[in-house]
This record gives C-alpha cells, sequence and structure tokens, in this order.
C-alpha cells in the first residue's frame, strides 16, 4: 500500500494511478527493470541540502546524480547530499530510500529534471520498496508544481 498521506492526498484530489507491486528491489533503475518501464521514465527521488534547506531533486532512474551539475542547475552556493539522519523523520509514513516525489507533502521544494516531463506518465516509489506508483504527468506536475532543472546525463 502506498504510504497513506500521498494516498490520501490522490484520493482527495480524484488523481487516477495505478499501483504496481514488485520484488523487494532498492534502486531505481532495479525497480524500473522489475515492473518493466524504462528506467529513463522512472523517476527517483534524491533528498538532498540546498543551501541549507531540505529538498527533493527528482531525476530519472538511470541519472547518475553529481552534486556540481545540480547545484549549478539549482543556481545554489551550496549543494550536498542529506544524510538519512537529516530527512528520515519527515517520511514517517514511507521506507527510506522509497520516498515518493511529493515534497509538497513533506515541507520540501520539489526540482524535476525536465526530461521527466516528455513522458506522458510518471513512475515513482510509492513509499515502499515494493511498489511503484504510476499516473500522469501532467496531474503529477499540477499537484506538486515542482520547479524544473535542465540536466544532462
Amino acid at each position: 500500500m502506498p504510504s497513506k498521506t500521498l494516498k490520501n492526498f490522490l484520493d482527495n484530489n480524484d488523481i487516477k494511478y495505478i499501483s504496481i507491486m514488485h520484488s523487494l528491489a532498492f534502486t531505481a533503475v532495479d525497480i524500473a527493470k522489475s515492473v518493466h518501464i524504462p528506467s529513463k521514465e522512472m523517476a527517483k527521488t534524491v533528498i538532498v541540502k540546498n543551501d541549507g534547506e531540505l529538498a527533493m531533486a527528482v531525476v530519472p532512474a538511470n541519472f547518475k546524480v553529481n552534486l556540481d551539475t545540480l547545484r549549478l542547475a539549482l543556481n545554489s552556493d551550496t549543494l550536498e547530499l542529506a544524510s538519512e539522519q537529516e530527512f528520515f523523520s519527515r517520511f514517517n509514513d514511507c521506507e527510506v530510500g522509497a520516498m515518493p516525489p511529493f515534497g509538497n507533502l513533506y515541507d520540501m521544494d520539489v526540482y524535476v529534471a525536465e526530461s521527466l516531463t516528455e513522458d506522458e506518465k510518471i513512475s515513482f516509489n510509492a513509499g515502499t520498496h515494493s511498489e511503484v506508483l504510476q499516473m500522469n504527468y501532467k496531474d503529477y506536475e499540477s499537484l506538486v508544481k515542482p520547479q524544473f532543472i535542465m540536466l544532462e546525463n
């Protein structure tokens, strides 16, 4: 079952989504393979500290995060990966590493790689390491209102 916070939010906004169960997997690329979604279409959530504030960078599963590139794309003075200790308490209904890309639900800015906007659907962890949600990208964008970043892999 998706995180209760996410499920309630989607249901309360009358958003259609599908839930895809899969065997236990921990990397976005492995999850994409497990559910037969191209890794460039599977979103992974990376929690960063952007000028000292927690934020979500949402990138394709096959994207190798380069902090210097991401810092430039965000026009940040400082950018670093956040430690689990810095963010796990915000995601009390999610498994660590399986956070859905809905920073608006967890008091974080969201930055989405523009390449993810090119597909009709977006797929992402549902708060566990064994379930993915898939929904229309336009619905995701209207709910989250992310900022867009241009990243090259």
